[in-house]
């Protein structure tokens, strides 16, 4: 009887599992037995990757591993050298790179930390300050819209891999740099947009008037306009 009842839920198995697969168009398993590397009918990439990177023109070749989802990046992605070791651990969001990524060098030491800006595909828009010459002071603000799916966004570090040591500090404000500093002092950052407190123009109040509600709607960026 037991017998029976274990080459029943065998077939059982055997039938989900043939049920499950049938659903893309390939996939590879890993030594667990789960799928990776899938790709549906409908030829997008899904669900766990382990990607392999062969050696080329001299570059050493590397694997990477993280998820897909609906064809993009998404989530936490490492990188291994092809000995294991481990270069980088990156941060996606719509397929762009999103928040702290890090780099390491071949024994394991910090090398730099980056920060990343990614932006949605449908709005891909985002408003930054206008600041007046040799002051703090904001005179305007500018909607722009981002030339790349992720721009180089908040404080950038670089180390010496073998001491730990911070040798130099960058910090970026949408793909432009705002100030670099050597050694282990943070640089300085110019003042977020405050919420309140800045007096709008009647030619900006205006524009608002006229464009409000309107998507992609983008000012001059002439002071006052």
């Amino acid at each position: 009887m037991k017998k029976i009842i274990y080459g029943f839920a065998f077939f059982i198995g055997i039938l989900y599992a043939g049920t499950s697969f049938a659903q893309y168009q390939s996939f590879k398993l890993n030594p667990n037995k789960d799928t990776i590397n899938r790709v549906t009918k409908s030829g997008v990439k899904e669900g766990e990757w382990v990607i392999s990177v062969p050696e080329l023109r001299g570059e050493p070749g590397y694997e990477e591993e993280g998820i897909f989802k609906k064809g993009i990046k998404e989530g936490i992605w490492r990188k291994y050298s092809s000995q294991g070791d481990l270069l980088a651990v990156e941060s996606y969001f719509n397929g762009g790179k999103d928040g702290l990524q890090q780099y390491f060098n071949f024994i394991g030491g910090l090398e730099r930390e980056e920060s990343w800006k990614g932006y949605n595909p449908d709005a891909p828009y985002d408003t930054i300050a206008i600041y007046g010459t040799g002051s703090n002071e904001i005179v305007d603000f500018r909607i722009v819209k981002a030339e790349q799916y992720s721009v180089k966004d908040g404080e950038w570090k670089y180390y010496d891999p073998n001491t730990g040591e911070l040798l130099r500090t960058e910090n970026w404000r949408l793909n432009v740099i705002v100030k670099a500093q050597k050694g282990s002092v943070s640089p300085t950052v110019a003042a977020e947009p405050p919420k309140k407190g800045v007096e709008k123009t009647a030619q900006m109040l205006e524009w608002e008037k006229k464009n409000k509600g309107k998507k992609g709607a983008i000012r001059s960026g002439e002071t006052g306009l």
